[in-house]
């Protein structure tokens, strides 16, 4: 009797090479993470996003030997006869700023300091979002009340006039700069992690962990919070170019970072002035602030839809 597989008779081909195709539901040995990963490198604005990102965080790692010179020195050749910026030049690829400063090894220095506040700050708002979010969906009662009306209240507030005035009252500096906008943040992922709670204490499993003796804690810790690590990792990418974005914005006003540590928003603001005459000043930095952001975002839209593979079909 021959073998129908080995003659190719009664077999569908185009079944057999589907068996192999990497989105073939045929596939069962993949993870999870394996299958968010297939699905987001198929998003190629995402991806682009990806690579840009990483690319940021290793000229903000390594910006001390990438930068072709100090972002601090001021330069005799950096200025004209006149005091005026110089343009692209073979010693100065990007020109230089008001003082003569080398403005590619600033706009470099910068993305340092951008990164980290983004970072930090949104992973302090993070924290603070993820405890308040369990603590409201999964107590209830007057937690939950106390929680999100005061989440309340702080969304009532013009975001960027409470940054300003608790900046002001505080001295400017990175790290102040990072607890103020993780304070005026934590808000939208407390509601956040407080809808998914509020679904996910009602599982069976949850049921079961308190039958079984589970504390709250390690119920919280180790049934629930396992659960939120979607959108956790979602809104960290998207909440991280934000914080970008409001650093910039704080940095242009003079509440951010403060001189003369290079901060792209600082440089928009020293360079409005020379707009005709210099538009380098202002061009670069607020092109390196674009990027970034809309890094990010890619980034973050691409992981939204890799682990919800519905919502790019609704």
């Amino acid at each position: 009797m021959r073998d129908p597989v080995a003659t190719g008779e009664g077999v569908n081909l185009q079944d057999i090479g589907a068996a192999w195709d990497a989105d073939s539901p045929l596939i069962e040995h993949r993870s999870a993470w394996q299958e968010v990963w297939l699905r987001f490198r198929k998003d190629k604005f995402a991806l682009a996003g990806l690579v840009t990102v990483v690319l940021l965080v290793i000229v903000a790692v390594f910006a001390k030997w990438i930068a072709p010179h100090s972002p601090l020195t001021q330069y005799d050749s950096g200025l004209t006869m006149d005091g005026m910026p110089v343009g692209s030049s073979r010693h100065f690829l990007l020109g230089t700023d008001t003082l003569g400063r080398d403005l590619l090894s600033r706009i470099i220095y910068g993305a340092r300091v951008s990164l980290v506040i983004g970072i930090c700050a949104n992973g302090f708002a993070l924290v603070l979002g993820v405890i308040f979010g369990l603590m409201a969906g999964y107590f209830r009662g007057w937690v939950e009340t106390l929680i999100m009306r005061a989440t309340d209240v702080m969304m009532a507030f013009p975001i960027y006039l409470f940054a300003m005035a608790l900046i002001s009252v505080l001295k400017p500096g990175l790290w102040i700069l990072v607890v103020v906008i993780g304070i005026v943040y934590w808000t939208p992922m407390t509601r956040v992690i407080h809808g998914e709670v509020l679904s996910i204490r009602e599982k069976e499993f949850v049921d079961a962990a308190r039958l079984t003796g589970c504390t709250n804690r390690r119920i919280l810790f180790r049934h629930i919070l396992p659960h939120l690590v979607a959108p956790i990792i979602v809104y960290t990418s998207l909440g991280i170019a934000t914080t970008v974005l409001f650093e910039a914005v704080l940095s242009y006003i003079g509440l951010g970072v403060q001189p003369p540590t290079p901060s792209w928003g600082q440089m928009i603001s020293d360079g409005q002035n020379y707009y005709l005459s210099a538009p380098h000043l202002v061009i670069y930095p607020g092109l390196a602030i674009t990027m970034t952001v809309l890094a990010f975002n890619l980034v973050g839209d691409g992981l939204r839809d890799a682990f919800d593979p519905q919502q790019r079909r609704r």
